[in-house]
C-alpha cells in the first residue's frame, strides 16, 4: 500500500488555482494506491469568512466534482475542502475529506470534533460532523481524522487525541491518516514529532499526518508531513518550508526522511522569507521596498526581503535626519551594498524645517518633545508610502515584538507599511538571528558595525532606546513571562525583577495596545503572537486612570511618562 501526501503551496480562496495544483500533484506523484492533501486543501487554508458565503462553498464541491472528472484515470485522492450541508440554506458547511475516484466523489469524512483554538475558531465557520469513519482502499482499512486532533497548539496532545486513536482501532483502523494544516512555530516540529510518535506507539497503529506549506496573511506552513510506524519511530519526513509529495509505503520499513535544521535561528529565517514571499506575491506584488535606518532591525529585514524576493525587486531608502549619525549612514549603504539591493537617499532635513515653520505660531511657548520626534518618523512613512505607490511597491514595516508590546513606535510612521516581517521577534532574537546569518553564511551580510552599536532611534542628539526602556535581555524576559507566559505582577516581583520596572512595562503594555490594533499583520512565529491570537481592550482601566493622549509609548496618561516615540529611517 502506497500513500502519496502531497504537501502543497495553496492560495486562500483560489479554487481554480488550487485545483490545479492538485491535479498537476497527483499526476507528478510516483505510482500510488491512494493520494492525500492537506485539510482544506481546495479552498486553501484558512478561508475564514469566505465559509459563510454559501456560494463559495458551493463552488469549491463544484471545483471537486471537476478534479475527480479530471483525474478519472488514476488511483483515489483524498482531498480536504468545506463540504455544503444537505440541511439546507444558513446551515454551516463540514470540514471533510472528500475521496474522488473514478470521475466521481464517492465518499467523504467529516470533522466531528470542532477546535477553538486562539487561531481559528472552528465552531464559528462548521458544522460537527459524524463520528471520524473507516476509509477502506485495496484492502487496507484507514482511520481519517482531520485538523489538529492529535497535536493541538499546547504542549501535549490533547485528551481528545488518546481517546480518538483507540476507537478508531476498535472500528478496524489498520493505520490513521490525519489530514491537517498546523501553522508554525519555532520549536513546534520537536513537539509535533513527539506528539505523533507517542500515539502511534500507545496505539500501535501507524499514523500518516499530511500538512500544508508556505504563507497565508500572518500564518506561516511548515509542511514536514511525516509518517510514524506502528512502534512510533520516525520512518519518513516531507521538506520544510517547501513544496513537497512524500511516498509512503505502509508494506516496507523505511522511508525518505528530508534534512532539517530546527534551531530556532535556522527555523524562524526559513519561516520568515517564506511568509515574505508567499505574502507580497500572493497580493500581487512582486517588489518591496523599506526604510533604511543603519539599525538592527531595518537590516535584518533587508536581508529576508532580500532572500524572499530577490535583491533585484527590493529597495533601501535612506532618509537622514540632523540627528541621524554619519555612521548611520555608512551602515545603512554598506549594508545595501552587501545585499545588492537598490538603495536611494532621500534627506528629510529641508521637510522639517517646513513643518517647523508652519506649526510655528501654533506651538508658540511650547517646548520641544516627543511630537517632533513623531513628525520626523511620519515624514519617513509618507516619503514610503508616496514610493510604495509610484512604484507598485509593498512597504514592508521593520518593527520588532519589543518595541511593539510596549508601544515604543510611530502610528503612522514607522509603523506603516503592508507587512511587519519582524512584529513577532524579541529584540534579543533580532540580534541573535543576525549573528546567525552572518555566521551561516560565512560572510558579514549584515555589517558588524550594525550588530555592535547600542540601538538608537535617532530621534534627538544621543538618544539610545534605553534611555526610555529597560536593557532589551529584562525587558524581552519580562515580556515573555507576562505575556507568553501569562505570569503576574506578583510572580514576576518573586522572580526578582525590580517593581518599578516591573510596573513600568505592564503599563507600557496596555497603553500601546491602541497601536497595535493598527498596525500591519506580522508573520507569526512564536505560539503567542500579537494578532488574531490577542484579544485585549483597548478602552480599559485595569489600575489605570488620568486623561489620555497619543504620545509617548502609545496611549500617555499624563504625568505618567512612558517610553519615547521612536522610528526607523
Amino acid at each position: 500500500m502506497r500513500v502519496a501526501l502531497l504537501q502543497l503551496n495553496t492560495i486562500v480562496g483560489d479554487l481554480a488555482g488550487n485545483k490545479d495544483l492538485i491535479a498537476c500533484a497527483v499526476r507528478r506523484a510516483p505510482k500510488f494506491d491512494l493520494a492525500v492533501t492537506s485539510e482544506l486543501a481546495l479552498p486553501g487554508y484558512p478561508p475564514c469568512d469566505l465559509l459563510l458565503n454559501e456560494e463559495f462553498v458551493q463552488q469549491s464541491w463544484q471545483a471537486l466534482g471537476a478534479l475527480a472528472e479530471e483525474l478519472t484515470d488514476l488511483p483515489p485522492v483524498l482531498v480536504g475542502l468545506a463540504e455544503p450541508n444537505p440541511a439546507g440554506r444558513g446551515r454551516l458547511p463540514f470540514n471533510s475529506a472528500a475521496l474522488i475516484r473514478g470521475g466521481r466523489v464517492e465518499d467523504t469524512f467529516q470533522k466531528s470534533t470542532l477546535t477553538g483554538s486562539d487561531l481559528y475558531r472552528e465552531e464559528r465557520y462548521f458544522q460537527p460532523g459524524d463520528e471520524p469513519g473507516i476509509l477502506q482502499i485495496g484492502g487496507m482499512h484507514f482511520g481519517i481524522l482531520i485538523g489538529e486532533a492529535l497535536t493541538g497548539h499546547k504542549e501535549k496532545s490533547s485528551a481528545a487525541g488518546f481517546s480518538l486513536l483507540p476507537s478508531l482501532k476498535e472500528k478496524g483502523a489498520e493505520a490513521i491518516i490525519n489530514i491537517s494544516a498546523s501553522p508554525f512555530t519555532a520549536g513546534g516540529q520537536l513537539r509535533r514529532q513527539e506528539q505523533l510518535s507517542d500515539l502511534a506507539g500507545r496505539c500501535r497503529l501507524p499514523l500518516l499526518y499530511i500538512n500544508q506549506v508556505g504563507g497565508n496573511d500572518d500564518l506561516i506552513f511548515d509542511g514536514r508531513s511525516c509518517f510514524f510506524d506502528s512502534k512510533g519511530k520516525l520512518a519518513a519526513r516531507g521538506s520544510g518550508f517547501e513544496e513537497d509529495i512524500l511516498l509512503v509505503d505502509l508494506d516496507r520499513p523505511g522511508g525518505r526522511i528530508a534534512g532539517d535544521d530546527l534551531t530556532p535561528e535556522a527555523e524562524i529565517w526559513r519561516g520568515l522569507v517564506l511568509g515574505t514571499r508567499d505574502y507580497v506575491r500572493k497580493c500581487g506584488f512582486f517588489r518591496a521596498l523599506l526604510g533604511l535606518s543603519g539599525g538592527i532591525d531595518s537590516a535584518l529585514v533587508a536581508a529576508i526581503a532580500a532572500s524572499a524576493l530577490g535583491p533585484e525587486n527590493v529597495l533601501g531608502v535612506i532618509m537622514p535626519s540632523p540627528y541621524t549619525s554619519q555612521r548611520s549612514i555608512d551602515d545603512a549603504i554598506a549594508l545595501a551594498d552587501g545585499l545588492r539591493i537598490e538603495r536611494i537617499t532621500i534627506p528629510i532635513t529641508a521637510i522639517m524645517d517646513s513643518y517647523e515653520r508652519e506649526l510655528a505660531d501654533h506651538f508658540l511657548g511650547r517646548p520641544k518633545d516627543v511630537t517632533e520626534e513623531n513628525i520626523q518618523a511620519r515624514i519617513r512613512s509618507n516619503i514610503l508610502m508616496a514610493l510604495s505607490n509610484k512604484y507598485g511597491s509593498i512597504l514592508l514595516a521593520t518593527g520588532n515584538r519589543s518595541e511593539l508590546s510596549v508601544g515604543y513606535c510611530t502610528i503612522y510612521g514607522d509603523m506603516a507599511g503592508g507587512l511587519a516581517v519582524i512584529s513577532d521577534l524579541p529584540k534579543g532574537m533580532v540580534y541573535r538571528m543576525a549573528e546567525w546569518l552572518n555566521t551561516t553564511t560565512g560572510r558579514s551580510v549584515i555589517p558588524p558595525s550594525i550588530i555592535d552599536k547600542p540601538p538608537s532611534a535617532e530621534l534627538r542628539p544621543g538618544q539610545t532606546d534605553q534611555d526610555s526602556l529597560p536593557p532589551y535581555p529584562v525587558l524581552d524576559e519580562i515580556l515573555k513571562r507576562y505575556i507568553d507566559e501569562h505570569q503576574s505582577r506578583a510572580d514576576l516581583l518573586a522572580a526578582g525583577f525590580d517593581e518599578a520596572v516591573v510596573d513600568q512595562v505592564i503599563s507600557l503594555i496596555g497603553k500601546a495596545q491602541f497601536k497595535r490594533l493598527q498596525a500591519p499583520p506580522g508573520l507569526k512565529v512564536i505560539d503567542s503572537s500579537f494578532g488574531r491570537g490577542w484579544r485585549m481592550p483597548v478602552a480599559c482601566r485595569t489600575g489605570r486612570s488620568g486623561a489620555v493622549r497619543e504620545g509617548r509609548g502609545g496611549i500617555e496618561r499624563r504625568g505618567d511618562g512612558g517610553a519615547g516615540s521612536r522610528s526607523r529611517k
